[in-house]
This record gives structure tokens, C-alpha cells and sequence, in this order.
């Protein structure tokens, strides 16, 4: 008589072997099996443990289905401190570097991930770069679209990329394409386009640029490029030291003592260049920019000059592109907004009028009314305009 669980008799050695070696053939089957991920590449599932005889602690990485570290990769890339963090993150392993390359993790990557160093730039930091821009990522758009336009005279390709950035509601690349339309960069003087270069202003000062929204001021004061409105103007300056104030109180702990200096009555906010706070950190965009003119000699090119606010960056793609002081002629600047700060920080203890322009107050008056897109009207009383 047999029992159910047949325990009781040996079975023959024939259907033992037979079992026992369609159970090896399963457990090779499961440790090689070829598993495909959610990206469409096929990847082969093994065991360190196994492979290497059980000396080798299980690796639990592997464990993980693709998504969820694609998950986890995605959140390490939008809170990175600097482009180590994921550099690091590549160089781990191979699973981790396909996985860190993913669209997904690369549109998530922060500003700070992306801030590559001119002496550091390289093939490899152009083609990441790329990638990221490739994957959506609005920053790196503008990033390599400013190095491009800029650095590399890539016009063409570094002016679409910023387009591409500002399509998606990127307000630095609003900013910079209206600087770019306010000047005519990369292009003679007749390609200025100041009605192009104030609705960008417009919409980069809608999503709270404050250097969009002070140079968009200046452009309802003067008349540039839109119907005069000096009241609309000062209101937009108003705001943009605001806005200017408020970023420094939130960030650090800044006791305005300079309030306590003030005149009965005076209001720095009322001023087109506000309070004396301490200057904002410049975009990764524009230290680039510094940083690989700098190491280049401090110069644009022949006969062309930089920005004079030293964290701007920007240079002249052509003879005489940029406006200068009205006042001393010593400084030149590719917007209202850099002359602002730069103003605060260096050029209000160094600009002093010209000996010409003091000998013949008079001339010189009539030909500052005359010159310039900006006029030269000095700005809130605190500083000179540029011609």
C-alpha cells in the first residue's frame, strides 16, 4: 500500500536523476535569463553570489526593477549641488551609467548639475550638455545656447536653443534674446528689433526676471521701442528693487543698515537702482562666460569690447555694439540692467564727467539729448545713462 506523499518508498534512481537534473536546468534557466527593461535594451540577470561560488555578498542593486532607480536617479539630478553628483553617479557602474543617461533623469537635472567651468569645458561636457538640451532640459537649453552664441560663434545654433528655452517660459533666455534683439548682436546695426526685444522684456518681466523688469522700465521712460508711459515705468523699477530686496532677505540674514543712513523722507525703492544690497549670484550661464574670456586674455576680439559689469559676460559680436556711460564714456554696457548693479557695486565711486563735456557743459548737453537709443538722461538721479 502506497501513501500519498510516497515517502515510504524509494522511487527508482532513474526518476530521481531525472528531477534532479530538470531542476539544474530551471535554476541556470532562471540565473541567465535574458530580461528586457522599459527602455527596450535587453539586459542579462545574474548573481554575484552565485558566479562567484557564494564568497560574494548578493549585490541588491540588482534587485531594483529599472524604473525605480530611474525614480531614484531622477530625484538625485534635480537636487544636485554641482555636476559631480552626477558625474559620480555614471562612473559607478554600467547598469547606473545607462540608467543616468535616461531622458527622464537628464530633463530633471538642476541648474546646479549643469554648471560646467570654462576649465573644465571639453567634448565630453558639450555632448552632456547636449544630451540634457536633447532630453528637454530647459537650462542646459540655455546654458550651451549662450556658450554657443557667445563663446564657440555658433549665432545661428546658440539662438535657437534659447528660443527653445524660452518657448518653455525660461526667463533668463526671455531676458537674453531681448538683450540680443535690443542690440542687433550677431548681425549689423539695422537688425535691431525694439519691439521684439520689449515683448520678450514683457513676458520675462511677467514671470518675475528683475532685470527683465528694470530694463523694462527703462524702456516705458525713455519711450524705447514702446509708447512712453513714465508712470507704468517707475512702477515696474519699483518692483524690480522689490523683488531685488526680498531675494536678499530671504537668502541670508541682511540688516539693512544703510536704512538707518538715509535721509528723512528718501526711499531707496523709489530709485532706479534701489538699495545697496549685495549683488545677486551670477547664472552659471554668465560665469562661463567670464571665465573663458578671462582665460583668453579679458578680450572679446579686435576692437571689441565686454560688458563692464564684471559677473555679465557678454561681449560685442560687433564694432561698437554696446552703449556707454553717458557721463564719463569709460564704461560700456549691454543693458540697463548691468549698468544698474555694476553702478552699486564699482562705477558710482569712479565716474566722473569728461573734461570736454565740462568745458562745454552746454554742447555737451545737447549732444546727450542727441545720441544714444537710451538718451542720457541720468538715471533717478543716481547715476548716468548710456549713449
Amino acid at each position: 500500500m502506497q501513501t500519498r506523499s510516497g515517502s515510504r518508498y524509494t522511487k527508482p534512481q532513474s526518476e530521481v536523476e531525472g528531477w534532479e537534473g530538470r531542476k539544474e536546468s530551471e535554476r541556470k534557466r532562471r540565473r541567465g535569463q535574458v530580461t528586457e527593461d522599459f527602455s527596450g535594451k535587453q539586459r542579462r540577470c545574474s548573481s554575484p553570489a552565485v558566479e562567484g561560488g557564494g564568497s560574494q555578498k548578493p549585490d541588491f542593486l540588482d534587485g531594483l526593477p529599472d524604473d525605480i532607480v530611474v525614480c531614484i536617479l531622477c530625484k538625485l539630478s534635480s537636487s544636485a549641488a554641482c555636476p559631480s553628483h552626477l558625474i559620480n553617479i555614471l562612473l559607478t557602474c554600467k547598469r547606473l551609467n545607462g540608467l543616468g543617461l535616461h531622458p527622464l533623469v537628464l530633463s530633471k537635472a538642476s541648474t546646479k548639475s549643469l554648471a560646467v567651468r570654462a576649465k573644465n569645458w571639453s567634448e565630453s561636457a558639450h555632448r552632456f550638455l547636449k544630451q540634457c538640451a536633447d532630453a528637454g532640459n530647459l537650462e542646459a537649453c540655455y546654458i550651451l545656447g549662450m556658450i554657443r552664441f557667445y563663446c564657440l560663434q555658433n549665432r545661428g545654433s546658440g539662438a535657437a536653443l534659447m528660443a527653445r528655452a524660452a518657448i518653455g517660459s525660461h526667463a533668463a533666455a526671455l531676458y537674453s534674446l531681448a538683450v540680443i534683439q535690443f542690440n542687433g548682436s550677431g548681425g549689423s546695426k539695422n537688425d535691431k528689433d525694439l519691439r521684439a526685444g520689449v515683448a520678450l522684456c514683457a513676458r520675462a518681466a511677467f514671470l518675475g526676471h528683475v532685470d527683465a523688469l528694470r530694463e523694462l522700465g527703462h524702456c516705458l521712460q525713455d519711450g524705447y521701442g514702446v509708447r512712453r508711459n513714465v508712470a507704468e515705468g517707475r512702477r515696474f523699477l519699483v518692483q524690480a528693487n522689490a523683488r531685488e530686496l526680498a531675494a536678499v532677505l530671504s537668502s541670508t540674514r541682511w540688516p539693512p543698515a544703510e536704512a538707518a543712513a538715509m535721509p528723512i523722507g528718501c526711499c531707496p525703492l523709489l530709485s532706479d537702482f534701489g538699495w545697496s544690497v549685495p549683488a545677486p549670484e551670477p547664472h552659471p550661464a554668465n560665469r562661463f562666460l567670464v571665465e573663458w574670456l578671462r582665460a583668453r586674455g579679458g578680450g572679446a576680439g579686435e576692437g571689441l569690447r565686454l560688458c563692464s559689469h564684471g559677473e555679465c559676460g557678454r561681449p560685442e559680436t560687433r564694432r561698437h555694439e554696446f552703449r556707454r556711460c553717458s557721463v564719463c564714456g569709460m564704461v560700456n554696457y549691454c543693458s540697463r540692467a548691468c549698468q544698474a548693479l555694476d553702478w552699486k557695486l564699482a562705477h558710482k565711486a569712479k565716474c566722473t564727467p569728461m573734461d570736454r563735456w565740462l568745458l562745454d557743459g552746454g554742447a555737451a548737453a545737447a549732444e546727450i539729448a542727441a545720441a544714444g537709443e537710451y538718451g542720457a538722461a541720468a538715471v533717478g538721479g543716481d547715476g548716468g545713462g548710456m549713449e
